[in-house]
């Protein structure tokens, strides 16, 4: 293809991110519509390119849309290498949109009004490139570019606590990069001739890795992974980071930057290490599970309404991790995929909720409300919509989901699947629980006038952010097919590949 989309995907929010440079500082109006221009445009880019590969491409598990391989770094034959497939559409699609959305939630923002956007268009570059990248160092750059936005954005704008919770962010994904080098650098050395190829080492990694390099391999790419999703006992970063950030940035965390490490993971270790992915099958599955109970009982716990959500993302995506456990089921990957969409539009909606009423009442604390419903009711009918389909209510993207990866999971034939499943079944339950027991504390019972009669209805450009992400939820819980049929070539391809 001669219009090199995924480059324009990539780098006009980085031309954005220089213009910006050059604009007054004390210009916030210009700044925030410069800033929404330019994330914009790749947001109809991404729809443009979901809406083609669907129609054109969508049946084939071929990359398409690919731009080079040009050479970049000829003594380490590290090359521009960008392409596309049915699992990386979806997730460009996605970060388009939550970013567009979320720039537009920042309008609120005013200190350091220039910087925070700059750091916001730098993000979204870094997002962009992992979800295109095929080769190795290019992939390991744009992974990197998105660390130091993140923690500028969380240390700077944050909440009380926002430098603790920004070095430590930091720091889990730092560390978590080295073992990624490391496994580069080993799959690097083992090749021969020396490559950096995604797709080539795909090909090839199973025919010269031992066994033993394979595990080594897939060991450090998976606490690389791991601590991006977050999986349990690697998790205890992300409440601190959610909790501190700002609402736009909480947004970008849960709907982007955790599906990076599944991403990862469908993208490069099982693919890549077919011998470890069936090795390690089991272990992961009870990681999963681990995760969707403990996440869901420490949600119960909460008090603070953002922390309830941002522990609800570890027992959702446990489910992700459960799915890929089940690596032999076409079923179950296709509800990982689901899975990460549904919880990006879900999980973004629900902080932006929660950035709008902290912005009026300045509290989180969920006892301190009651009887909003009488108040603010389409504020509550958003919040209630929300919360259904975060417990998995039919006719909601979580249901569809969750029952993918429950059916997937369940008849993967792999030993031991079937008590792993039906012990995660439980999470939907515990789910139920403390969202409803939300609901009922913050959005029924008896309205305190005294305290709270001063709180204004969600206003038009709240409402307009929200109103996409209730739509696409609703949307793909009553027709899944269009997202299913855009991800089935290339996740059956992926399965096979997997049981090399």
């Amino acid at each position: 293809m001669d219009f090199p989309v995924l480059s324009y995907l990539i780098f006009i929010p980085l031309i954005g991110a220089v213009f910006l440079l050059f604009l007054p500082k004390d210009k916030f109006g210009l700044i925030r519509w410069t800033s929404a221009f330019f994330s914009f445009v790749p947001m109809v880019l991404s729809f443009w390119l979901t809406y083609d590969y669907f129609f054109n491409f969508s049946q084939t598990a071929d990359f398409y849309y690919m731009e080079g391989p040009l050479s970049w770094i000829s003594l380490l034959n590290a090359n521009y290498f960008l392409g596309v497939d049915g699992i990386s559409v979806p997730m460009l699609f996605l970060t388009g949109l939550l970013s567009f959305i979320s720039i537009v939630a920042s309008f609120n923002i005013a200190v350091r009004v220039k910087e925070y956007f700059i750091f916001f268009l730098l993000l979204e570059t870094g997002m962009m490139g992992v979800f295109c990248a095929l080769d190795f160092f290019l992939f390991y750059v744009f992974w990197e570019v998105m660390l130091v936005p993140m923690y500028f954005l969380i240390g700077i704008w944050g909440g009380p606590r926002k430098e603790y919770a920004a070095i430590k962010f930091f720091l889990y994904t730092l560390f978590g990069s080295i073992f990624m080098l490391v496994a580069i650098l080993v799959l690097y050395f083992s090749s021969d001739p020396h490559t950096l190829n995604i797709l080539e080492l795909i090909q090839t990694a199973p025919g010269f890795l031992t066994h033993g390099l394979q595990l080594f391999c897939f060991v450090f790419f998976f606490i690389a992974f791991a601590i991006k999703v977050p999986v349990w006992p690697f998790h205890t970063w992300l409440p601190d980071a959610h909790v501190q950030a700002p609402t736009a940035v909480s947004v970008i965390l849960a709907g982007v930057l955790l599906k990076m490490g599944t991403y990862g993971m469908l993208r490069i270790s099982w693919p890549m290490l077919p011998e470890a992915t069936r090795y390690f099958a089991i272990p992961i599955a009870i990681l999963g599970l681990i995760g969707i109970i403990y996440g869901a009982l420490v949600s119960m716990a909460q008090t603070d309404l953002k922390k309830l959500v941002a522990y609800s993302s570890v027992s959702h995506m446990g489910y992700c991790m459960l799915s890929l456990g089940a690596f032999s089921s076409v079923t179950a990957i296709t509800g990982c995929m689901f899975q990460m969409v549904s919880h990006g539009l879900i999980t973004g909606a629900l902080f932006l909720l929660v950035g709008v009423l902290y912005d009026r009442a300045h509290t989180r604390e969920i006892a301190a409300f009651g009887g909003l419903g009488a108040k603010l009711p389409i504020y509550t009918g958003l919040m209630v919509l929300f919360s259904m389909a975060s417990l998995g209510l039919p006719g909601m993207s979580g249901f569809v989901s969750e029952f993918m990866v429950f059916i997937g999971a369940f008849g993967s034939g792999i030993p031991h699947f079937q008590l792993i499943t039906a012990l995660a079944v439980l999470g939907v339950v515990l789910t139920a629980g403390y969202m409803l027991r939300m609901v009922q504390r913050m959005l029924l019972g008896e309205f305190n006038k005294e305290k709270w009669g001063g709180l204004t209805e969600i206003n038009t450009r709240e409402l307009i952010i929200v109103s996409p992400l209730a739509l696409l939820t609703i949307a793909i819980g009553f027709f899944p097919a269009p997202l299913s049929d855009l991800m089935e070539a290339t996740i059956t391809n992926l399965v096979q590949l997997m049981a090399r």
